[in-house]
């Protein structure tokens, strides 16, 4: 959707937008002022807020709204005249003032007389404790020498500009973008359309390729005729077959050059299809990007008020506003940089007191920052604290029995800082408002896992912590390892992969009766991915094993698979949410030649491989191709094109041990039973290109097909669609919406026997 239209909104939904709007600007400007409150900018803009605020409550009726935002601009037009220089003290009130504003234009229950009724004792209160922060400042200096110190900052400043937040918004108006508000779905399938067309337009390139062989074949053609011509001529044929040949040489001639032509134009076509279509694509992920800004606006108000609870003086620095972030990421990202920024206060930042006899500025700094590398997107949380009292780390673990003592002492630091991260760990040994639980870096923890990110922790003593955050840039597009399992194509994300190798026979070895293999130093257990999906046999070429290292600590393991086919950069499409949580599947996306690809849940997969361990069911991977083609397994070709219904129904059938096709319509169905044997066609009716029905007739009409069984499988349910399709030649008709797996596998079997 648009921008919203301003002529349907109420007048209490107006002054609650402006006073978003506003209460953020002056949220922003309290905590500029609080650093440099001789800022004649700053005062400007806080003033004209307030102002603005006063007026829009007037307007609308709100008293409450108007006396809140009365006094605070009174506040701010006595420190721009230099007859109050502003200091924590009242910051700390107006900052309350401007949390009454947001109440007020937010009331409970959406009550708007809460400010008259329920909310009057509260802002009557803050009303009288702001006169009395004004009329008592709280630093040790003369106020007349504080109002002289004000008047030689600020007046010259203010007499040779009009206003300085007029020409900050000036500025701000010059350099902005016009921008709408889109509904986030469309934003999702505007996305999911530009890669499907982006998947459509490389489908060129093999037509492209067969019009190549074409143009091949034309040519042999012609050389075989020049020969032909030749060899007549000098037989003295009659002028008949002369004039005849003459003209077939002319007319292969036309077809060389036409198909030339032609092939040029695909060419060029093909190109800028795929430029365009790439570009479209481009453009509809960047809609999904948001600035760095829009996530970070209440940070720098926490950070300050955390920090004077705990009787510390910390300022935030935010470093790479502009930097863009997936909109998803960016609101997943709120709550663990939260509790990082917390975590950092408390336990990072040391008191003044601590600070200043060593040697550092009593007011501490955190610093957040947002950068891209490397593809990925990284944000750092660091302070300049005491750093992780390892010693006292170490001693934690053991107390709370998380490893005995031998063990601690031979980890290494990066080791020991990752048990931070367990739930429930705390260096605390009492729990308060902020710290104690071992809540706050858990929950950093699983939005990593999540969002497939990682994170790293260093420590310097005296000199601070830093928490680094490995993001993807988006949750839209996963860079992913493609490798074969049964001959069908599957996606590891790379971020969960650890290392992909290929193993020879005698790296290979038995232990505890299960196979294992050295990495990095480590036993590793060695599983069979085809065990783990339910999908046939390994096929080990030769004598080598390929795969792929997931999982991390005692939980890295070896998953063994056909073949390596490389790395792809995948758009993920999610499951149909009717399916369910299908074990060991993340989501669906598509190949660039348009197959469907099912991209694999690690820390899915890493949970079945204990579960087959602890049962003790894991099988050994066998080497060589023995015993692989002894039993011919049945073909069933699936038409449908709808990739959720293609890939449930593959599924259902591979499990049962089907050899199992895919065609995503009528017109490709119709091409894959002209070129292979299938023993049974299952389709549904309404496809593009060619239907069902019509698929159907051909396949009726072809002679060498007539006896293949064929099943329908549609959401069309009335008994004329139904009667349709048995006409046409189906030996089955079921509807999507009533058939069951048992159903479908039953009528497979008395169609074609098992498997």
């Amino acid at each position: 959707m648009s921008s919203p239209d301003l002529s349907q909104m109420s007048m209490l939904e107006l002054f609650r937008q402006e006073a978003e709007s506003q209460t953020h600007v002056l949220s922003i400007g309290l905590l500029e002022l609080e650093q440099n409150p001789r800022s004649a900018d700053q005062l400007e803009a806080c003033m004209r807020a307030a102002h603005s605020l006063k007026g829009a409550a007037r307007i609308i009726g709100l008293a409450a709204g108007v006396d809140v935002a009365h006094v605070m601009e009174d506040c701010f037009v006595l420190a721009q005249r230099g007859e109050l220089l502003l200091h924590r003290k009242q910051i700390d009130v107006l900052l309350k003032g401007v949390d009454l504003l947001t109440r007020i234009a937010n009331p409970p229950n959406n009550d708007e007389t809460w400010g008259d009724h329920a909310g009057k004792p509260e802002i009557t209160a803050f009303i009288a404790k702001l006169t009395t922060a004004i009329a008592e400042p709280d630093d040790g200096g003369s106020t007349a020498e504080q109002a002289a110190e004000v008047i030689e900052a600020v007046i010259p400043e203010t007499d040779t500009r009009p206003t300085g937040n007029g020409a900050a918004l000036s500025d701000s108006r010059e350099s902005s973008i016009r921008s709408v508000r889109v509904n986030a779905k469309n934003l999702d399938r505007l996305l999911s359309l530009s890669g499907e067309s982006l998947v459509e337009s490389r489908r060129l390139k093999p037509f492209t390729a067969s019009i190549l062989r074409l143009k091949r074949t034309q040519r042999e053609a012609g050389q075989a005729l020049d020969l032909l011509h030749q060899q007549l001529s000098a037989q003295t044929a009659d002028e008949a077959t002369q004039a005849a040949l003459s003209e077939v040489r002319t007319l292969m001639m036309q077809c060389q050059h036409m198909v030339a032509d032609q092939l040029g134009e695909l060419e060029t076509f093909d190109r800028r299809s795929v430029n365009l279509s790439q570009r479209l694509y481009d453009e509809a992920l960047a809609c999904r990007m948001r600035p760095f800004a829009d996530g970070t606006q209440g940070y720098a108000r926490m950070v300050r008020d955390v920090g004077h609870a705990l009787g510390k003086s910390v300022r935030l620095d935010i470093i790479g506003n502009a930097t863009q972030i997936d909109r998803d990421i960016l609101e997943k990202l709120e709550a663990p940089i939260g509790h990082l920024l917390r975590n950092a206060i408390d336990h990072g930042i040391e008191s003044p007191q601590l600070r200043k006899a060593a040697g550092k500025p009593e007011q501490g700094t955190i610093t957040l920052e947002a950068r891209h590398s490397a593809g990925m997107l990284l944000v750092n949380v660091s302070d300049d604290g005491a750093g992780i009292d390892l010693d006292q780390l170490r001693a934690t673990i053991i107390q709370r029995k998380l490893s005995n003592a031998d063990t601690v002492a031979q980890l290494s630091e990066a080791e020991l800082l990752e048990f931070l991260l367990l739930p429930s760990f705390s260096l605390r040994d009492t729990v308060t408002d902020i710290s104690g639980r071992g809540v706050g870096l858990d929950v950093v923890s699983n939005m990593l896992k999540q969002v497939r990110g990682t994170i790293r922790i260093s420590s310097t003593v005296q000199q601070g912590t830093r928490f680094q955050l490995q993001l993807p840039l988006t949750l839209s597009v996963i860079r992913s390892l493609l490798v074969t399992i049964n001959d069908e194509p599957y996606a590891f994300p790379l971020a969960y992969v650890n290392r992909t190798l290929e193993l020879r026979r005698d790296q290979l070895a038995m232990l505890e009766g299960q196979q294992h293999f050295t990495f990095d130093g480590r036993q590793i257990g060695l599983v069979s991915a085809h065990q783990i999906l339910q999908k046939g046999e390994l096929r080990a070429k030769d004598d080598l094993v390929s795969v792929v290292v997931i999982g991390d600590h005692e939980h890295t393991y070896g998953l063994a698979v056909d073949a390596f086919l490389g790395e792809r950069m995948l758009v993920v499409q999610p499951l149909d949410s009717r399916l369910g949580k299908i074990p060991d599947v993340l989501a669906g996306a598509l190949m660039e030649d348009g197959d469907p690809v099912l991209i694999l849940d690690v820390a899915d997969m890493v949970r079945s491989v204990e579960k087959l361990t602890a049962a003790g069911k894991l099988d050994v991977v066998q080497h060589g191709n023995k015993n692989l083609n002894d039993v011919k397994r049945k073909k069933v070709l699936v038409v449908d094109d709808s990739l959720t219904v293609r890939e449930l129904e593959r599924k259902l059938l591979s499990n049962c041990g089907y050899q199992v096709v895919v065609a995503v319509d009528g017109m490709d169905g119709w091409n894959a039973v002209r070129t292979e044997h299938f023993d049974l066609v299952i389709t549904d009716i309404d496809m593009p290109r060619m239907d069902g029905i019509e698929l159907v007739s051909l396949i009726r009409q072809a002679p060498n097909l007539q006896a293949l069984p064929v099943m329908i499988v549609s959401y069309k349910d009335r008994e004329e669609d139904r009667q349709r399709g048995l006409d046409a030649g189906a030996d089955y008709y079921f509807t999507k919406s009533s058939f069951h797996d048992e159903s479908l596998l039953q009528a497979v079997t008395d169609l074609i026997g098992a498997a």
